[in-house]
C-alpha cells in the first residue's frame, strides 16, 4: 500500500543506472489493466509488481502492499513514494524466502530481466516469479503474440527492430519462449501453475485499451458488442501511423472467423499455484474497455445468469452529467446510462457491409427499412429524437432478428434532432464507409457520397434530398467535435473536411498501404473517366467547328452567286417600303391619340 513516505530501494546488483522502461503512452487510472489488477488483488494482499508499469496502476492497488521489481534505477526512484518496497536489478535480487499473494507481470518478462547481470532467459524469469508465489497465489502475466494483428499490419518487420529498448528481439525463432496460448499453458504447468482466465489485449499489448476474454471471443464470434469493441480499439489505436492494411478490418475479420483470440496482439493470462489457501475466485469481467473522454473510466461487461451486463469502474462511475459548458455542445457521454443488460445481436454496420458485398438488395431493403422504422418509433410526437436514439448509427446499433437496439446508450445528444437528419446522418456514415473503404456495392460507381446517401435513403423508404444530407453532415461535424473536445475553430475545420469527402479519398484513420492503393486505383479510374470525357468533348467541339466552317463556306459561296444578288435587289424595295409603312403608322397613331392634360390646357 502507499505509505506516504519514501520506500526503501534495494540494490542487490545488476541495476541499470541510465535507463528507463516506464511507458510513454499512459492511460487514465491505469486503463483496463489497472481495472483488472484491482479486481485480482484482494485487500491487504502482498503484491509483487514485476517490470515497468504505469504509475497510475499503483494507485489502483492502494489497498495492498506492493513491492516493485525493476531493472531501471531511475524508474525505481520515480516510484518510491507509491510502493512499500522497491527492488532494482531484476529477478536475481528477490529473496527466495520472500513470497507474495499476487505477482503482476503486465509488461511481460523481457523488461524484468536486467542486461547488466546474468541472463536467465524467459523461462528462467518465469520460474523465479512462480517460485515467489505462495500456495494459492495468483500470477497475471502478459505475453505478446508474434503473429498478432499489430505485427501483421506493421510496416517494419519484427526482426528489424533497432530501437533502444530492443536489447533483444524475441520472436517465434526463440524456442525458449512460448509463441501461442497452448505453449504458454504448457510453460506455466512446468513451473507448477495452472492457467485460468485469459484476455486478449487490443490494439497494442503495451497500452491496451480493450481487454476481451478469450473464451468470449471463441464462443461469440458474431457478437455485436465484441465487433464494436475490437473495431473501435483498432481504429483508434493506430491513428497517425502507417500500416500495411486496416487493423480494424483485420481484427473484425479475425473475430468472425473465430480467430479473435488467436490473432490478438497480446494476451493476459491468470495462473494460480494450487494450495489449500487458494482464495475464492472473484467474478471477472468479460470485457474491459476504455473509450471516450478520460474521465469516463473503464467500461466493464460482466457475465451473469441473465447474460452480459454493463458496469463502469474508475472516476467515470460518478460522472453523471457532462461539463457545465456542455449545453453548447451537440453531444456528450453519460456513464450513468451504462446499466442493465447488453443488447444481443449483430452490429448493423457488419450486416450492411455483408449485404452490399453480396449485392443482396432484399437484405438491404429489410435492414435499412427496419432501421428507419425503428428510428421513427423512437421519435416523439414532433418527429424529433433525443438522447441515445438521436446518435444511433450503424456503428452503435445491433440487430437481433427483426428488433433493433442501441448498443452503447452512454453516447447522447444534448438536444433533439429531426428524424430525417438522424437517418441521413447514419446513412451518410454508411456511404462514407462504402466509398472511401473501397467496398463493392450494387449501385453505380459514379455516385458521390451525398448521391449514395440519397440512394440509401430511397432503399430505406425515405425521400431524402441533398439539402437534408448537408444538414446531416453539419450535425455529424458538431457531434464529432463535441465527442473529441474540439473548439469552434476545430469544429469548422472538421465540417469543411467532412463536406469535402469524395469517393477517391482513403478512409479515415491510419494510413494503410492497401487502402491507399485502392484509393489510388479509384483516383486513376476517375482520371481515366475524366480524360475520356474531355476527349469526347474535344472531338464534339472539333466536329461542331468543322460543321460551322462548312456552313460558313456555303453561305459565302451562295452570297456571291448571281441569283443571290438578283434576289437581294428584288427584296430591297420591299424592305424599304415596309420600314416606311411602319414609320407612317407610328406617326398617325401619335397624331390621333389622346393628348396629355398639359397640352389640352
Amino acid at each position: 500500500m502507499t505509505t506516504g513516505t519514501t520506500a526503501p530501494v534495494a540494490l542487490p546488483g545488476g541495476e541499470m543506472l541510465a535507463w528507463s522502461d516506464l511507458p510513454e503512452q499512459r492511460l487514465a487510472d491505469g486503463g483496463p489493466l489497472g481495472a483488472l489488477a484491482a479486481r485480482v488483488v484482494p485487500a491487504g494482499a502482498r503484491v509483487l509488481l514485476a517490470g515497468p508499469h504505469d504509475p497510475a496502476l499503483l494507485d489502483r492497488l492502494a489497498h495492498a502492499e506492493v513491492t516493485c521489481l525493476l531493472r531501471s534505477h531511475p524508474d525505481a526512484v520515480a516510484l518510491t513514494d507509491r510502493a512499500a518496497r522497491v527492488i532494482v536489478g531484476g529477478p536475481a535480487g528477490l529473496d527466495p524466502a520472500d513470497t507474495f499473494d499476487v505477482v503482476l507481470a503486465g509488461a511481460g518478462l523481457d523488461a524484468v530481466e536486467s542486461v547488466e547481470g546474468d541472463r536467465l532467459g524467459w523461462t528462467g524469469v518465469l520460474a523465479r516469479l512462480a517460485a515467489a508465489l505462495r500456495p494459492g497465489g495468483t500470477l497475471l502475466l502478459r505475453l505478446d503474440n508474434p503473429l498478432g494483428v499489430s505485427r501483421l499490419v506493421a510496416t517494419s518487420p519484427w526482426y528489424a527492430d533497432r530501437a533502444d529498448a530492443a536489447w533483444s528481439v524475441g520472436g517465434v525463432l526463440d524456442a525458449g519462449r512460448p509463441a501461442n496460448r497452448e505453449q504458454l499453458r504448457a510453460r506455466l504447468a512446468e513451473v507448477g501453475l495452472t492457467a485460468d482466465a485469459g484476455y486478449a489485449a487490443y490494439p497494442d499489448p503495451g497500452a491496451a485499451t480493450a481487454l476481451v476474454g478469450t473464451d468470449a471471443l471463441d464462443r461469440s464470434p458474431t457478437s455485436g458488442l465484441l465487433d464494436a469493441v475490437l473495431h473501435g480499439a483498432c481504429a483508434g489505436g493506430f491513428v497517425g501511423g502507417a500500416v500495411l492494411q486496416d487493423p480494424a478490418r483485420l481484427a473484425v475479420d479475425a473475430l468472425h472467423a473465430g480467430l479473435g483470440a488467436t490473432l490478438a496482439p497480446g494476451w493476459l493470462t491468470l495462473a494460480r499455484r494450487p494450495g489449500p489457501d487458494a482464495p475464492v475466485d472473484p467474478p471477472l469481467p468479460v470485457v474491459l474497455v476504455q473509450t471516450g473522454p478520460p474521465g469516463v473510466g473503464v467500461v466493464e461487461v460482466t457475465d451473469g445468469p441473465a447474460g452480459w451486463h454493463w458496469a463502469v469502474t474508475g472516476g467515470g462511475a460518478t460522472r453523471v452529467r457532462p461539463a457545465p459548458f456542455a449545453s453548447r455542445e451537440a453531444a456528450h457521454r453519460d456513464p450513468a446510462a451504462l446499466t442493465g443488460p447488453v443488447p444481443p445481436g449483430r452490429l448493423l454496420r457488419t450486416l450492411l457491409l455483408d449485404a452490399c458485398l453480396r449485392r443482396d438488395l432484399d437484405a438491404l431493403r429489410r435492414l435499412l427499412g427496419g432501421y428507419a422504422g425503428w428510428l421513427a418509433g423512437q421519435a416523439g410526437p414532433d418527429g424529433r429524437l433525443t438522447d441515445a436514439s438521436a446518435l444511433a448509427d450503424a456503428d452503435n446499433v445491433v440487430v437481433d432478428g427483426d428488433s433493433f437496439a442501441v448498443l452503447d446508450p452512454s453516447w447522447r445528444a444534448t438536444g433533439s434532432l429531426p428524424l430525417e437528419v438522424v437517418l441521413a446522418r447514419g446513412l451518410w456514415r454508411c456511404a462514407v464507409t462504402l466509398l472511401t473503404g473501397g467496398y463493392a456495392h450494387p449501385w453505380p460507381s459514379t455516385l458521390d457520397v451525398a448521391g449514395l446517401t440519397v440512394v440509401l435513403g430511397g432503399v430505406a423508404g425515405h425521400d431524402l434530398d441533398r439539402a437534408t444530407v448537408d444538414t446531416a453532415v453539419e450535425t455529424e461535424a458538431a457531434v464529432a467535435a463535441a465527442l473529441r473536445g474540439l473548439d469552434a475553430d476545430g469544429r469548422g475545420a472538421l465540417a469543411t473536411e467532412l463536406r469535402a469527402v469524395t469517393p477517391t479519398d482513403p478512409p479515415a484513420g491510419p494510413r494503410g498501404y492497401q487502402q491507399m492503393r485502392e484509393a489510388w486505383l479509384r483516383q486513376r479510374e476517375e482520371l481515366t473517366r475524366l480524360a475520356a470525357l474531355l476527349k469526347w468533348t474535344e472531338e464534339l467541339l472539333t466536329s461542331r467547328e468543322r460543321a460551322l466552317r462548312r456552313a460558313d463556306a456555303t453561305i459565302n459561296l451562295l452570297s456571291g452567286s448571281l441569283s443571290y444578288r438578283v434576289g437581294r435587289l428584288a427584296i430591297t424595295p420591299a424592305r424599304l417600303a415596309k420600314r416606311g409603312a411602319r414609320a407612317a403608322k407610328r406617326r398617325a397613331r401619335e397624331a390621333l391619340g389622346p393628348k396629355p392634360p398639359e397640352e389640352q390646357q
